[in-house]
């Protein structure tokens, strides 16, 4: 259709949404065509709502009518939206001869310039907040067959905005929880066409969380688990759980850090007494003989003169207590016949002495 067709017959509608608007104004605030206003919805874009009047009246100098995204709003009727507007490379119309609530506005992009959708012109509401719903910008194209349609929607995803040019890569990316199957880009291709179709996002999942060793799953009885989801660890008699009881299913589709189920370590030492939580004690006063993962046990270790013994420490991990170095097991004969001259049971060293 020609262009001025089209303006005109656009003109012709906008004259009768104004008469429409005025209608509205009569009525009262039980219209149920108005959508119901969202919270913090007209924010996002840009909206500024007057005040509800859902579930209130208006005041003597304002009217309750429908406010687009705000819903039932109280608008005065000497609102009027700002007029002329200017806008780089297109021309401004009134689709009437009024500027005021409910009225329209068109932009039409000037030859050679178009709309980042593609079009040639884009419609405006005045609003409640005095403003006008769109200031569309014209930018440059080389000519009509250099602009490909919008780019197919996916769901759970966004692509980027036009202008879509020949040539233009368009960027997907899936809602957080989803994940991007197939390619994350498309081109608009010399024939007009998008080179494939929309990737698609599906939400994360996280497979059957993996055995550890000495420790049970609890409550597992699935094959994937969605995002966010928690499952505990819980290890064995006699094995001492390091690192955190639960992992969660992470946005990347993996579990957080697992846990290890730590072995206790047998003392091997048995003809010394040693210093464990805080006490000096025969190995045999330790229950079973054994310390849990991460526990210190003290030893004392004889002096180069042999006259004296100093301390050196070792730490339980996972089954392995390393003896230190210094240390020297007393044999079966200075343990039974010579007891107070066991390595432990000698005098403690001076710095010097050792």
């Amino acid at each position: 259709m020609p262009g001025f067709a089209f303006l005109l017959l656009l003109l012709l509608l906008s004259c009768q949404i104004s008469e429409g608007s005025k209608h509205v104004e009569a009525r009262n605030i039980t219209e149920t065509n108005c959508p119901s206003r969202k919270k913090n919805f007209a924010v996002r874009i840009g909206h500024v709502c007057q005040r509800s009047c859902e579930r209130r009246q208006c005041s003597k100098t304002r009217k309750c009518v429908c406010d687009g995204k705000c819903g039932m709003s109280c608008i005065s009727p000497a609102l009027r939206c700002p007029w002329p507007v200017s806008i780089d490379n297109a021309e401004t119309h009134l689709a009437q001869e009024s500027q005021g609530f409910g009225d329209f506005m068109t932009v039409t992009c000037q030859s050679g310039y178009r709309i980042q959708d593609g079009q040639e012109m884009s419609v405006s509401r005045c609003q409640g907040d005095g403003k006008w719903s769109v200031l569309p910008r014209c930018e440059e194209v080389l000519s009509f067959a250099n602009v490909c349609r919008p780019p197919p929607e996916t769901e759970n995803g966004y692509h980027e905005n036009g202008p879509y040019t020949i040539g233009k890569e368009v960027l997907y990316t899936c809602k957080p929880g989803y994940w991007l199957q197939g390619s994350n880009s498309l081109r608009c291709q010399e024939n007009e066409e998008w080179s494939d179709n929309a990737p698609t996002c599906h939400p994360v999942t996280c497979s059957r969380p993996p055995n550890i060793p000495q420790a049970t799953l609890v409550a597992v009885h699935q094959s994937e688990y969605p995002l966010g989801t928690v499952i505990y660890y819980l290890c064995q008699k006699d094995f001492l759980l390091d690192g955190s009881n639960r992992v969660i299913c992470l946005k990347n589709g993996t579990w957080s850090h697992q846990p290890y189920c730590r072995a206790r370590c047998p003392i091997v030492a048995q003809r010394s007494r040693m210093i464990y939580n805080g006490q000096k004690v025969w190995p045999y006063e330790i229950t079973n003989g054994f310390v849990h993962h991460g526990e210190s046990i003290t030893f004392f270790c004889r002096s180069r003169n042999e006259t004296c013994n100093f301390q050196a420490e070792s730490r339980c991990f996972d089954g392995v207590l390393k003896m230190p170095d210094c240390y020297d097991e007393p044999t079966y004969l200075q343990y039974h016949l010579f007891p107070k001259r066991v390595v432990s049971e000698i005098r403690a060293c001076r710095t010097s002495d050792q």
